[in-house]
């Protein structure tokens, strides 16, 4: 369908169906060679899709490859304590992402056989695994026709759609998971889910968006109305709490006294120096 061009704006051109358009461009243009690409094996890929979460591909590689090492499988994860996998995850940040992994380790490995559920609805069951990340897991690992709608998706649908409002929330989130079951195609999950993963990581980014390598340019609203600095809207922003205490180091014979954080809470589980209010 042609729509009628506007003054001032980009004409947009008829294209073919949206999950078709990026399935294309992902098989010339989508990333290649990252570690976790080409497995179905439901562990690698769940440990990619938990490391991911808020996290850069190139921050996660190295410790994708480290973990493996150490955990080969689910059920070597389940059986390190949780300091091991504290330590190994120190620097990747969002501990509780490590807590969760651990906990949801255990319970694949003693309670399931140490076989994942093979549906979103049953991954989302575990610790760690939102809706999403559960979608993305089953469509991996076992080609379930599951909608994804991570950061990344969220800003390709809302400025190919045209989205106003901040995405997280209700209503805005509402209407973005409508549009990502609508746009679902039936074959080719895993390549689709890919792609839009690609296209919101590489092209469609925050800012700067690479509007001239889109597939998606000419159905694009937020490129038609000259918005993509604007779509998607920005959290709302909140006051930033402070919190003010006093560290304590404490030496003693070359040795310094640490105490181990509680969890859930502000670095929880990792060791720090003792603290006290002031006052």
């Amino acid at each position: 369908m042609m729509l009628p061009a506007s003054p001032g704006r980009v004409k947009l051109r008829a294209v073919p169906e949206f999950a078709q358009t990026i399935i294309a461009w992902q098989r010339r243009h989508g990333r290649r060679g990252l570690p976790w690409q080409g497995t179905r094996d439901p562990y690698r890929v769940w440990l990619s899709e938990v490391m991911l979460q808020q996290t850069q591909v190139e921050t996660v590689i190295p410790y994708y490859g480290r973990f493996l090492d150490r955990f080969p499988d689910v059920r070597a994860l389940a059986a390190a304590s949780e300091e091991d996998v504290l330590r190994l995850w120190s620097g990747l940040g969002y501990y509780a992402r490590a807590r969760n992994l651990h906990r949801a380790a255990r319970i694949v490995a003693a309670e399931l056989g140490g076989r994942f559920p093979d549906t979103a609805q049953d991954l989302a069951r575990l610790p760690g695994l939102g809706r999403s990340s559960a979608a993305a897991i089953a469509a991996f690992a076992f080609r379930r026709r599951e909608a994804i709608l991570d950061g990344n998706v969220r800003r390709v649908f809302a400025r190919c759609f045209g989205i106003d409002g901040y995405t997280g929330s209700r209503a805005v989130e509402h209407r973005l998971w409508k549009i990502a079951a609508r746009e679902l195609p039936q074959r080719e999950i895993g390549r689709y889910t890919q792609a839009l993963m690609d296209l919101g990581a590489t092209v469609c980014v925050r800012a700067a968006p690479r509007c001239d390598a889109c597939p998606l340019a000419p159905r694009c609203v937020a490129r038609r109305d000259g918005r993509t600095a604007q779509l998607p809207a920005p959290r709302p922003r909140k006051p930033c709490p402070e919190r003010v205490v006093t560290w304590l180091v404490l030496m003693h014979a070359g040795r310094v006294l640490l105490e181990r954080r509680p969890a859930p809470g502000l670095w929880g589980g990792l060791w720090a120096f003792p603290e006290t209010e002031p006052g």
